[in-house]
């Protein structure tokens, strides 16, 4: 598992190109057969990608996890399946997910699996976990029972769809909080106005990006701007001090995850049109 390092604001102005794509950027979360994992310092998240084909793939502590006997001793886990149909295994209960449905995984569950139904048309689980410090149940949330809200305007090109799918409301949790942003043909921007929040972090993954298109994702203090190129199934990390926003050469989607002291998905600072820098 590699482990990402943060850095203060002062710190950001000085990140050249590659040392961002280093710091902020992560890619390769999916390998065939394997499961990819990043630790990421800012609230101690960690990030990761299974893609199983034949065989299932179990969800084991590493190196960087000896202290616990297995990972979600004391962790929360949040998981989308970006690909074909698939399952997932927790603690001997069988979850099938279809493409971008969610599913729960509390604090103390000893064994998490991940399976294919079809090797030739893989799932792609994505999930992102946090320290937990107490216990709740596992819980599917097909997209089809999503907390929708509609955004944006065609006009401005950000018409979007924004689908709660691990939120309070739907499912208990110790401070994940989870979602899927779907953007309209036409529409290409996200998160725009922007907006930061003191009291969380946020980690976007794209997905369904065309081979030829990017995303370019816009991160720092509202008044110290950069970016980043993000291909598809690559994740931008936003400490809780960066805006957090994006554009595409074409419309895609992303997997949007918070994690920190506050669940209230309201709980934004807003950053004028005219103060980005």
């Amino acid at each position: 598992m590699e482990i990402i390092r943060t850095h203060s604001p002062e710190g950001f102005k000085q990140l050249d190109t590659a040392a961002l794509r280093r710091d902020f950027l992560v890619a390769g979360l999916f390998t065939p057969g394997a499961i990819t994992m990043h630790y990421w310092e800012v609230d101690r998240t960690i990030i990761g990608g299974a893609a199983p084909l034949t065989t299932a793939l179990e969800l084991t502590a590493t190196k960087e996890l000896l202290a616990a006997n297995f990972f979600c001793e004391r962790r929360e886990v949040g998981i989308v399946n970006l690909g074909g149909l698939g399952s997932v295994v927790a603690d001997g209960v069988t979850h099938q997910l279809n493409k971008l449905d969610a599913l729960y995984v509390g604090r103390g569950t000893k064994s998490v699996k991940f399976i294919s139904k079809d090797a030739a048309k893989p799932a792609q689980f994505y999930f992102v976990s946090y320290p937990a410090h107490t216990t709740y149940p596992a819980k599917l949330v097909p997209l089809a029972q999503a907390q929708v809200l509609e955004l944006g305007a065609t006009e401005t090109a950000n018409r979007r769809k924004l689908c709660k799918l691990i939120v309070p409301g739907l499912v208990d949790t110790c401070q994940l909080v989870l979602g899927v942003t779907l953007l309209e043909n036409g529409s290409v921007w996200n998160t725009m106005p922007c907006h930061t929040h003191e009291r969380r972090s946020e980690v976007y993954l794209y997905f369904d990006v065309p081979a030829k298109a990017f995303v370019t994702h816009y991160l720092g203090r509202p008044t110290e701007t950069r970016h980043l190129i993000v291909r598809d199934r690559e994740a931008a990390l936003s400490p809780s001090w960066s805006i957090h926003s994006g554009s595409g050469t074409c419309a895609y989607g992303f997997v949007w995850c918070m994690g920190g002291e506050n669940q209230e998905f309201t709980d934004m600072d807003a950053v004028a049109m005219e103060d980005l820098r």
